[in-house]
């Protein structure tokens, strides 16, 4: 092979870029064996040589996004130059573009995160994602035993939850379960999730009717609820004194804007909160699979944890995981969860509780 001068020299300034990123990568330093630290130098080098990253994910927003990817390049030692593109979409809206990407066999989201149990499992059924053991996975057994994710497929980056939640300066709730929501909102002033455009709505709704009485979702359907698709949304209704309370509430928006303020309250009720988890995954066909494979070992990682923590008030599947804000964020074994058998529930059971929520409060 004959290089020209100038070509020459671009190959041997790359070659140099990718040996000094690798040397440079911190993580490499705590590299627990010799095969580790070659596991990781290999991904490295195959991340720069890809030189970008695509993530989707429906909870993280723009300014936790800066602190991980911030973080994530740091890790690894990879430049400015390379990309990590991110995009903050709807879970319908995701779930309709992965299957869009997988039917046309022409992949360019490398991760996903979202909270779709039941597609969850029966895509990674199929041969959808990437089998990765990432040895982050050893933090997750407790999740992956409790079916709230797949050893090989996916973990969850955080989990979330909706919950009553509401502007204690408008509103001077004193209840302790979804029953008493119903007594302390008038008519047309409580806002809910849209259970028919949304698949983490409607998983809240099949959780809920597992703990409350089919005569609470009539009553709660003759307060004429306003249905919302974003958690942004909901969470903005009380402050703005648009809707008193929302009975799908996120504490991690409470958190973002009482920062900034607010005075949102929530509860986590009596009968128990269904965990929504974040499940993080690689596909299949990613085309660029060595830095998203990178990515979910830092996302899973205690560093990438705590940033989604602080940023997002999401509860962590890490064991052993200690939460800086808990009263937001508290750890799983402080809640009472509604437990659910995700790998068993079929399309068709999706289905079946979407027609039954649409018949119930005919949005």
């Amino acid at each position: 092979m004959t290089f020209r001068p100038t070509a020459l020299v671009a190959f041997m300034f790359g070659a140099l870029t990718l040996t000094q990123a690798s040397a440079q990568a911190p993580v490499l330093k705590d590299a627990a064996s010799a095969d580790e630290k070659a596991r990781v130098t290999a991904l490295i080098d195959g991340a720069l040589k890809e030189g970008s990253l695509s993530y989707w994910d429906t909870v993280i927003q723009p300014e936790t996004n800066e602190n991980l990817v911030k973080a994530f390049k740091a890790r690894y030692g990879l430049p400015p130059s390379f990309r990590v593109n991110y995009t903050l979409a709807q879970t319908g809206d995701l779930v309709t573009r992965l299957e869009q990407e997988i039917g046309a066999g022409h992949v360019t989201v490398d991760i996903a995160s979202i909270a779709a149990p039941v597609w969850t499992f029966e895509r990674a059924a199929k041969g959808d994602f990437l089998e990765y053991h990432s040895p982050e996975y050893s933090h997750y057994k407790q999740i992956f035993d409790a079916g709230l994710g797949k050893d090989g497929f996916f973990a969850f980056n955080g989990g979330y939850v909706f919950v009553p939640m509401w502007n204690s300066e408008s509103l001077d709730f004193k209840g302790k379960s979804y029953q008493d929501v119903i007594a302390a909102v008038p008519e047309g002033k409580l806002s809910m999730g849209d259970a028919a455009n949304s698949t983490a709505f409607l998983a809240t709704f099949m959780g809920q009717r597992t703990v409350l009485p089919p005569e609470f979702f009539t009553r709660l359907a003759s307060k004429n609820p306003v249905f919302l698709r974003r958690s942004e949304q909901l969470a903005a209704g009380p402050v703005t004194g648009e809707q008193l309370m929302t009975l799908s509430g996120m504490p991690t928006r409470a958190y973002q804007l009482n920062q900034k303020g607010a005075k949102l309250k929530f509860i986590f009720p009596d009968e128990g909160v269904l965990l929504l988890a974040q499940n993080t995954f690689i596909m299949a066909k990613a085309p660029h699979p060595d830095a998203a494979k990178l990515w979910i070992d830092f996302i899973l990682s205690e560093t990438g944890q705590q940033i989604l923590a602080e940023g997002e008030a999401m509860i962590s599947g890490r064991s052993g995981f200690k939460n800086s804000i808990p009263d937001y964020s508290p750890s799983i074994d402080s809640l009472k969860l509604i437990k659910m058998n995700w790998a068993a529930i079929t399309a068709q059971d999706m289905a079946k509780a979407k027609a039954d929520w649409i018949a119930i409060f005919n949005p």
